[in-house]
């Protein structure tokens, strides 16, 4: 870090006034995601360091990847491969009831952006009626896009049966999931979480798991990361499948990361514009 002019990577918590403190000569952090709920801002203004991000590079690695657990989920994939592994061949009867067709069920988009838009396509070309909900102008565009739009949060909820969290993380977010929410959902549902575990209240989601509403769950991101030696509740339940933050992990999404982040380094360094998170900083 002393000798650090410029830094690309990831935001994390440890980015905050003691971390600039050790980067005196630091010109310029070059976030590689769109998300910068994890880096302080603020600590950065008060440095005088300006702080940059990508513009949803990885849109389309996460959205397949929510398709791909909802999919996972319907057809029990991890439980069927446990069973076949495991001598069952088929498991037993009580598990094969929990399979369920997508084509015919309500798909709940929480957030319509860059991630949410393509995951509704993909339920719309499974034959789901998509329900969406988040900000007042999600409502217009899921028209615009033939979807519909729910009326309120509890007709969001408790209608879903599949339910596909794709809200950016800030401090407006942050706990907007809460036990009441869930608490509405079906005993068959799904709920899939592939932006931050931070929108659900803490804790809320093992224990709606546990308690049977929604059904199902599927996460790839966690409050604390990395999750270390399988220490994490939602390990231990039958009824939840986890991945390891690894929904935007792929060459494509690589490139496009590093190449975006390099472009924008360069362009300010030639005293061009750059996507400031802090324009208002006063430069060191």
């Amino acid at each position: 870090l002393p000798d650090a002019v410029c830094l690309v990577g990831f935001g994390d918590r440890s980015m905050n006034d003691a971390f600039y403190k050790q980067a005196p000569n630091l010109k310029l952090v070059q976030l590689l995601s769109a998300g910068y709920d994890r880096c302080d801002i603020e600590a950065a203004r008060r440095a005088g360091i300006p702080i940059c991000n990508n513009g949803g590079a990885n849109s389309t690695a996460v959205s397949e990847h929510a398709i791909l657990l909802m999919m996972a989920v319907s057809r029990r994939l991890v439980w069927q491969h446990d069973n076949v592994a495991a001598g069952r061949w088929r498991g037993n009867d009580v598990a094969n009831t929990k399979l369920f067709e997508l084509r015919g069920k309500t798909l709940g988009v929480y957030g319509l952006g860059k991630i949410g838009e393509p995951v509704a396509a993909a339920g719309a070309d499974f034959g789901m009626r998509v329900l969406c909900f988040a900000r007042t102008a999600t409502a217009q565009r899921a028209r615009e896009l033939g979807h519909e739009a729910a009326a309120d949060k509890a007709q969001f909820f408790s209608e879903a049966d599949v339910l596909s969290v794709n809200l950016r993380m800030s401090e407006a977010t942050r706990g907007i999931i809460t036990a009441a929410d869930l608490a509405l959902m079906k005993p068959t549902s799904l709920i899939v979480n592939t932006s931050r575990a931070e929108l659900f209240v803490p804790g809320v989601l093992v224990e709606a798991l546990k308690n049977g509403r929604p059904g199902f769950g599927a996460t790839d991101v966690y409050e604390n990361e990395p999750v270390q030696g399988g220490n994490h509740p939602l390990l231990t339940l039958p009824n939840a499948i986890c991945t390891p933050h690894t929904a935007w992990l792929e060459p494509t999404t690589y490139e496009m990361y590093f190449g975006e982040a390099f472009q924008q380094a360069a362009q300010y360094a030639a005293g061009k514009p750059v996507k400031l998170l802090n324009p208002d900083v006063k430069p060191r």
